[in-house]
């Protein structure tokens, strides 16, 4: 099996597409290691009032672009398995970069999938962490990459234990969350809205139209809500 690479990303802002990294961290076996990077474009002040950083601190940092490490992640991601959450918006932002990523392990797609009964509310990084009381210090803080990426593997251990109660192997279990986190999640029940904790296929039948006008709202932000569109359209017999 290739190793395993952990890694998060702090950015201008969340639009894939235009925002840019500013800090990476990647753990590589034992080794973690974090940079900070001046961007193309300015932070936007509502990421900054989330990671606390500002565009005064990456003046005198290098660009990202002809930096040591972006050669050595494209290297890596030739044979080695990216680990992350939220997995596509971390890839997007190393693509911007020109770093392909061939394979790649998202531990929010593992998560959700895992969570049969709908037991979890939220499945953001932090949420997960102490939702699930993952064993971290506590001075681990929230949007600074290296601390993420602890969080992260913290968090990926724990999904692998529940994996491998499926597959019995680890190899195998690796190999499921794999193949996991390459499709949209199916969500049987609302977290939200009206309808919250009732079951989808119980509103299709009293509250069509709600369903229809929420594909449309997601519609609108097509790659984050990536999961809702496919499970809406999956519902309203809408999928190809």
């Amino acid at each position: 099996m290739d190793k395993l690479i952990f890694l998060d990303t702090e950015t201008t802002g969340n639009e894939i597409g235009k925002d840019r990294l500013c800090q990476v961290c990647y753990q590589c076996g034992p080794d973690i290691k974090t940079e900070y990077f001046k961007p193309p474009l300015p932070v936007s002040v509502k990421s900054t009032s989330i990671t606390h950083i500002t565009n005064k601190m990456l003046a005198d940092k290098p660009c990202f672009d002809g930096s040591e490490m972006q050669k050595e992640l494209k290297n890596l991601f030739k044979t080695n398995i990216l680990v992350a959450h939220n997995a596509k918006f971390d890839i997007a932002m190393l693509e911007a970069e020109g770093i392909k990523v061939s394979q790649f392990i998202c531990t929010l797609r593992v998560a959700r999938y895992l969570d049969k009964e709908n037991k979890i509310p939220e499945y953001n990084l932090q949420f997960l962490r102490y939702f699930l009381d993952l064993d971290m210090p506590a001075h681990t803080h929230a949007h600074d990459a290296e601390d993420d990426v602890k969080v992260l593997r913290a968090l990926f251990l724990r999904l692998l234990e529940k994996t491998k109660e499926e597959t019995k192997d680890e190899n195998k279990a690796i190999e499921k969350m794999i193949e996991i986190s390459k499709n949209p999640t199916l969500f049987n029940k609302f977290s939200f809205g009206k309808h919250k904790d009732e079951k989808i296929s119980d509103v299709i039948k009293i509250d069509k139209k709600y369903l229809e006008w929420l594909l449309n709202e997601k519609m609108k932000n097509e790659v984050s809500d990536e999961d809702w569109i496919y499970t809406l359209k999956h519902y309203l017999g809408r999928l190809i």
